[in-house]
């Protein structure tokens, strides 16, 4: 699988947004990754879809749109409106009761679809579904606020889903991504990595995406299955 960085924008400078996601699109990014907070499903507030709207308008990098919000199903049109089939929508498994028709929504409206659990919750709650999607994402820390640290133990859930996942699809870790921490990441099956204040919070975003990158690709689930041998 391809190693995915993903830029998260929450950590940005919110007053010069437009320019923080310029110079990560010059950096070579991979994604841009937004995070979606209502205040119900996680004690934060951020951006709604009319700043999904504003990003799209200025890069050519692909969105990573991540739901943390309740009824996600009432959202999906509304997050969709400028976006194109690059782009993916992810929601919480643990704030619907019916995943597959929300995922059938987002598919509807030509985007990638993604589930995203909780680092608490069971593994088993998504196996159904890994076929029906394009990205499972793993909390490796509770949603809410950036700058909390990776919980090492969810890596034994992600290499338990790479096991059984489709070949094709996309695993993206978030919460606590940094050269220290990513290795552990990727060799347990991750290949997408949303990072924060790992690449916000240095003064070169070339070399932090290019030292999260170096990191994942000599420690990747496929490189450690192989003994090394790529």
């Amino acid at each position: 699988m391809q190693i995915k960085i993903s830029a998260s924008i929450l950590s940005a400078d919110s007053t010069q947004l437009g320019n923080e996601i310029k110079r990560v699109e010059q950096a070579g990014v991979d994604l841009i990754h937004i995070d979606v907070m209502d205040g119900h499903f996680v004690p934060n507030i951020t951006m709604g879809p009319f700043i999904v709207e504003g990003i799209k308008k200025i890069t050519n990098v692909p969105l990573d749109i991540h739901l943390m919000i309740e009824n996600p199903d009432k959202y999906v049109e509304s997050f969709t409106q400028k976006t194109d089939k690059d782009d993916i929508l992810t929601f919480h498994i643990e704030a619907t009761d019916d995943p597959l028709s929300v995922i059938n929504l987002i598919k509807n409206r030509g985007l990638k679809a993604g589930i995203a659990i909780n680092p608490d919750t069971q593994g088993q709650v998504v196996e159904k579904l890994l076929g029906a999607i394009d990205m499972l994402l793993v909390m490796t820390v509770y949603p809410g606020f950036s700058g909390q640290a990776f919980k090492k133990y969810v890596c034994e859930k992600i290499k338990k889903l790479r096991e059984i996942a489709p070949e094709n699809l996309d695993i993206e870790v978030d919460g606590g991504i940094k050269p220290e921490t990513i290795a552990d990441a990727a060799s347990a099956g991750a290949n997408v990595f949303a990072a924060a204040t790992s690449i916000f919070g240095k003064d070169d975003y070339k070399d932090a995406i290019e030292a999260l990158r170096k990191e994942a690709n000599e420690n990747s689930y496929q490189f450690m299955k192989s003994g090394g041998s790529l």
